[in-house]
């Protein structure tokens, strides 16, 4: 494989100039809007293809690349400095906490190719989850209903419902009762 076919772009014209155009906005509109703005926020991340229910708190200090790809259902919340990277598709469902610079990360690269070619994998977090402080959230990963990962927790598989995991890797501390 020669330099020229190892550095071909994985994304097309009209994507480069999406995100391009997205990141402007994010940098400014969204970023310098005051701290009461939620509807703004919500408002200019639906402009941008994502799917956001008017009920959610959105943080002007998160992060969010190709919000076209990301789902987040009533009442959740996307905490300060909160990196979601959906080169994949993000769902989050209801009720969901992601708390302050924690990431979600749907894309990786396929490292058995000698060429590393992208790889867009989705992550779907269901309802009632909290994902603590700085704990992130890798590609093709489902955190299960009710499920907690503890801060700087480390999800590079899918959580079982209504269980705790901390650490890295992630692994079990306990299950809790389910919400009513």
């Amino acid at each position: 494989m020669n330099n020229e076919e190892r550095h071909v772009s994985p994304y097309s014209l009209q994507e480069k100039v999406w995100r391009l155009l997205w990141a402007i906005v994010q940098v400014t509109f969204f970023r310098y809007s005051f701290h009461t703005w939620n509807g703004w926020r919500i408002f200019l991340l639906n402009s941008y293809g994502a799917k956001i229910d008017s009920t959610c708190v959105i943080r002007r200090t998160i992060k969010v690349e190709c919000p076209w790809n990301l789902t987040v259902e009533r009442n959740s919340c996307l905490g300060d400095g909160v990196i979601v990277y959906c080169l994949g598709k993000v769902s989050i469902g209801e009720h969901v906490s992601i708390s302050q610079h924690a990431h979600i990360c749907a894309g990786t690269h396929d490292f058995n190719s000698k060429d590393m070619p992208l790889l867009r994998q989705p992550i779907t977090i269901e309802n009632d989850v909290w994902i603590a402080a700085d704990a992130f959230v890798g590609p093709n990963v489902t955190i299960g209903e009710g499920a907690i990962l503890g801060a700087r927790g480390v999800a590079m598989r899918d959580l079982d419902p209504w269980t705790i995991y901390s650490g890295n890797p992630a692994v079990i501390r306990r299950t809790r009762e389910k919400l009513t």
